[in-house]
């Protein structure tokens, strides 16, 4: 199986940009036994384990990492298979809001509720 270009060039950059932040991943990243044609091999082995067809991003990243990290992973075989790479879904009304940073807003004082004035019966006004 052959990753379409779009899913070689987002676990590449996801890959290359944690290298360039993090110096131990660097080495791991650097070694000459890996490389990303069996990294794709790897992922796809995993995700025919799970038996599952959707996936979130950080999951086949996650993946990704733990290739290049665990010695113990050889060089997995081939699988045959399609890879879909979605864009991020459009927000809708149950997806959280994004964060509002405290120069947009606006602060109000709470105004204290006027409590009224309870006027006790006596028998003489009924």
């Amino acid at each position: 199986m052959k990753a379409s270009d779009k899913f070689k060039t987002a676990i590449e950059n996801y890959l290359t940009e944690k290298a360039q932040n993090d110096a131990e991943f660097s080495a791991d990243f650097r070694k000459e036994s890996k490389n990303l044609e069996s990294c794709f091999h790897y992922i796809f082995g995993e995700v025919k384990k799970t038996g599952e067809c959707a996936f979130d991003n950080q999951e086949i990243f996650d993946m990704a990492e733990r290739y290049y990290k665990d010695d113990t992973i050889g060089k997995p075989a081939p699988i045959q298979c399609r890879v879909a790479v979605s864009p991020p879904a459009k927000p809708d009304l149950f997806s959280t809001a994004p964060a509002v940073s405290q120069s947009t807003v606006q602060k109000t004082e709470t105004v204290k509720p006027v409590k009224p004035v309870q006027k006790t019966l006596t028998l003489f006004d009924l």
